[in-house]
């Protein structure tokens, strides 16, 4: 109930200083409120939109948030309202003690780097009574005194200020005593009890009074105190200390328990009048846990830690009574020095834990507070990073400090910064603290991806399989992510009249070049590509790279079927052998290297420089002749073809046209040598059944009696020797060609280009079949002629 009522005292002034006394002021960039103390959470302070110029829903767009150097959150932001409001039971006794004016100073964080300063001053409401320090009071007063000497009393307390503050005491109504009240030098009252009238301790030993101390509020707020008044025998002298005031400086980090000073009174009197005893007389509860006092002694020490921050110096009394209840007072007064005993702390307020590379220098990276409890120059405060950095510290207002880029950053040189803020204070040793702060730099596609070589040469060998991987391209990217993810392509181009893609084809994602044709080194032998390797950046970025694939020859033509050319002079015929641009193939080097193998005929020379046959016909014993010509290169392996000529010698081509009309068209060679691989095969087989015949008869005659087998004789088993085909000849490509020439007095030579294929048993003109080499028919002239093959 004693709660309630109390809330009742204040609640209508509470709501009185809201509706009246609430206002705002804003000076040289400041925001000012007030607001009574004790007020409810969620109380209405201001309203921080409509002083910024904003939009409540515009707060949360600017990301507006309160900024406190304490440690309790005192207020908070409304996001619907954009009101202020308290965050909590403020007290205005433990913010600022006996402070005339109280102010509570945050700011106003927008746009995570501008700050705005706000300072609320909090009004003293009467929430705090007078409180003697104890309840019961003991004056001694000597039978034999005065009337009208004064006894000073233990004033009252009230943490309240202004008209809330302790204003008056009463005295309980008697006939020896009254009351006086003294102001001193800092407004505090001291009540002292006046003697009006002589005691008489056989009269009354012990008086009994009331004292009451009472504030300003309304309603008032007030406590009593008990005081005892015991008459003692007379006592004509009171204590007297030896100095009016004591003061002390002594360091903030003296241990616990040590001697401060010693206080000491001295009294004339004897016995127990002259008995000194000291106690606390000005004193609040707080310095009283913080330091004892000897009674006996007057050794004044700590029981609790000294902090400068707290509190850098205490004021108190003590006072001397003598044993019938004289007494004296002092004042005491202990300044603290201030140690470099905390060391700096750094806040953050805002950080960008990433950034982009290419973010311009000057750029706002974090905004932190720097503080120290210290005082002087171990409460000066300067903040450094590393100076290779990329970074550095610029000031702002109060001691909030900015991290701002200072040159390009480059993510494929460094892509995380580790930035170490040092704070470190001025004291003697001097304190520090670092902060680590991590900012990862994100990538932008800044690198076109690279070929290790600016060019590539490819050397495949023709008669490739479709399908099969050629050659692999790489390109590197040092981004990262879909900056460095790398497609391959083929510049668009034309090869004989079709798109390069029908040729080779590259897998955009590994740069696999896969050959889509056999290549042909005949028909072509070397292509010219243009690989292009492109990011997947926005805008992409690309490279280019050229590659050559040069077709390498094999030994994969034979030579083609040889044709013949005649060619005379002054009585010489030359004939010569070759394929359709001379005795050779389409492969080159060695593999197209030739050589032509004759069978031995009498009277040839054979020019191998010039690749020619050359045949002495007036040394000719047969008017007909059958030469047999053998082409081989020099591949691996050896491809040949082979040709039968035919040469008829006669005086005039009409002898032997009716001849060579006439003659059927040979057989193929090709058809001939199927047939005699078909006779082969039915030759192996035929040996084989009768190999396994043999065996089984062998197997019946030794597991039964020998008539068994008696049909079986050796003399039935006869070997025939093999017969080898008159048209018979080596060579991979076998043709017959007929060859007629005329001998005529006019040295005439005529060549018979026959369209029908001819046989090589039959002969043109002559009937002999002898077959001698260039037999002789009828000659009626010695003249010496010559036949050249190629």
């Amino acid at each position: 109930m004693a709660t309630l009522k109390r809330g009742r005292d204040y609640r209508g002034f509470i709501l009185l200083s809201i509706l009246l006394g609430t206002r705002r002021e804003a000076w040289a960039g400041h925001i000012f409120y007030s607001l009574p103390e004790e007020t409810d959470t969620g109380s209405f302070v201001g309203n921080i939109a409509k002083d910024l110029g904003l939009e409540p829903r515009e707060l949360a767009e600017h990301g507006i948030r309160i900024v406190s150097r304490g440690r309790t959150q005192l207020f908070a932001l409304n996001p619907r309202s954009g009101s202020l409001v308290t965050a909590g039971r403020i007290d205005r006794e433990e913010l600022c003690a006996q402070s005339a004016r109280c102010l509570v100073n945050f700011n106003i964080l927008m746009d995570k780097m501008s700050l705005y300063p706000i300072e609320v001053e909090i009004i003293d409401v009467n929430d705090n009574s007078p409180r003697f320090l104890t309840e019961e009071m003991t004056v001694k007063i000597t039978e034999n005194t005065a009337p009208g000497v004064r006894f000073p009393l233990n004033e009252a307390r009230d943490p309240d200020v202004g008209t809330n503050s302790l204003q008056s005491y009463q005295l309980s109504p008697n006939r020896h005593f009254s009351l006086v009240v003294q102001t001193g030098d800092d407004g505090a009252k001291y009540p002292e009890l006046v003697l009006e009238r002589v005691l008489d301790r056989e009269e009354e030993a012990v008086h009994h009074l009331l004292l009451t101390a009472s504030d300003g509020g309304d309603p008032p707020r007030s406590q009593t105190a008990r005081i005892q008044v015991t008459v003692v025998d007379v006592n004509d002298h009171v204590p007297v200390f030896s100095l009016p005031q004591y003061q002390v400086t002594v360091p903030e980090n003296v241990p616990v328990g040590t001697r401060l000073l010693t206080v000491h009174a001295v009294d004339l009197d004897e016995g127990v009048n002259g008995e000194v005893t000291y106690s606390f007389r000005k004193i609040t509860q707080k310095i009283l846990q913080i330091f004892q006092l000897n009674p006996h002694t007057g050794e004044l020490s700590t029981s609790e830690g000294l902090d400068y921050e707290e509190s850098s110096y205490y004021e108190m009394e003590v006072q001397a009574q003598d044993g019938p209840g004289s007494m004296t007072r002092a004042k005491v007064i202990i300044t603290i020095l201030d140690v470099n005993d905390n060391a700096p702390e750094v806040t953050l307020t805002s950080v960008s834990n990433s950034i982009p590379e290419d973010t311009p220098p000057g750029t706002v990276i974090a905004l932190f507070y720097l503080q120290d409890r210290d005082s002087g120059k171990n409460g000066e405060v300067t903040c450094t990073i590393s100076e290779n950095l990329s970074f550095k510290l610029e000031r702002s207002v109060d001691n909030y400090y900015r991290l701002l880029t200072a040159k390009n950053l480059d993510r494929e040189k460094l892509p995380v910064y580790n930035i170490t803020l040092k704070a470190t204070d001025g004291g003697t040793p001097p304190l520090s603290m670092e902060t680590h702060i991590s900012v990862n730099v994100a990538d932008t596609n800044d690198n076109p991806p690279a070929f290790p070589h600016s060019s590539y040469s490819v050397y495949i060998p023709e008669n490739n399989p479709r399908g099969a991987s050629i050659f692999s391209v790489t390109a590197h990217d040092p981004d990262s992510h879909e900056n460095a993810q790398v497609t391959y392509s083929l510049s668009e181009d034309t090869l004989r009249g079709a798109p390069l893609s029908s040729y080779v084809s590259i897998n955009s994602d590994t740069g696999v070049l896969y050959a889509l044709h056999s290549f042909d080194y005949e028909q072509f032998r070397d292509l010219q590509l243009r690989v292009t390797a492109q990011d997947s950046g926005d805008p992409p970025l690309s490279s280019n790279v050229s590659l050559s694939i040069f077709i390498l020859d094999q030994n994969d033509n034979r030579r083609q079927r040889p044709r013949l050319q005649v060619a005379g002079h002054d009585g010489v015929g030359d004939v010569a052998v070759g394929s359709q641009v001379g005795v050779g193939g389409a492969d080159l080097g060695d593999r197209g290297s030739r050589r032509i193998v004759l069978n031995h005929v009498d009277h040839v020379r054979r020019l191998w420089e010039n690749r020619r046959v050359v045949i002495d016909i007036a040394n000719v014993q047969a008017a007909r002749q059958r030469l047999l010509v053998a082409v081989r290169d020099g591949g691996q392996p050896p491809l040949s073809a082979t040709a039968t000529l035919h040469l008829v010698f006669a005086d005039s081509l009409q002898e032997v046209l009716p001849d060579v009309s006439d003659r059927p068209e040979p057989s193929d060679p090709q058809a001939e040598l199927q047939f005699y691989l078909v006779v082969a095969l039915a030759l192996i087989s035929v040996l084989f059944l009768t190999a396994v015949t043999l065996s089984i008869a062998l197997h019946l005659r030794r597991s039964s009696s020998p008539t068994t087998c008696g049909c079986f004789q050796y003399s039935l088993c006869e070997k025939s020797g093999p017969v080898i085909p008159p048209n018979y000849s080596e060579g991979t490509l076998p043709y017959s060609y007929n060859l007629c020439v005329a001998h005529t007095g006019k040295t005439e030579f005529n060549f018979l280009k026959c369209n029908e294929q001819l046989s090589s048993e039959q002969d043109i003109l002559c009937g002999d079949s002898s077959g001698a080499l260039f037999p002789l028919c009828k000659s009626s002239e010695s003249t010496s002629h010559l036949v050249s093959f190629f």
